[in-house]
C-alpha cells in the first residue's frame, strides 16, 4: 500500500467500471420513468469519463 493520499482521480479510475455501471443503473431507472432528458444527462458524464480514460490510455 502506498504512503501517498488518495486522490479523487485515483479512486475514480480504480472504480470507474462500478462509476459507469452506476450512471447507467441511474439512466435505465430514469428511462423508465419518463425522464429521458435526465437519462440522457447521466449517460453523457459516464460519455465523458469513458472518452476520458480512453484518451488517457493512448498517452
Amino acid at each position: 500500500m502506498s504512503d501517498e493520499p488518495e486522490t479523487v482521480a485515483s479512486v475514480s479510475q480504480l472504480y470507474l467500471g462500478n462509476i459507469l455501471y452506476a450512471l447507467e443503473t441511474c439512466a435505465l431507472s430514469l428511462e423508465a420513468q419518463g425522464k429521458a432528458s435526465d437519462a440522457a444527462f447521466y449517460r453523457g458524464i459516464a460519455r465523458k469519463l469513458a472518452e476520458a480514460h480512453g484518451r488517457s490510455k493512448t498517452q
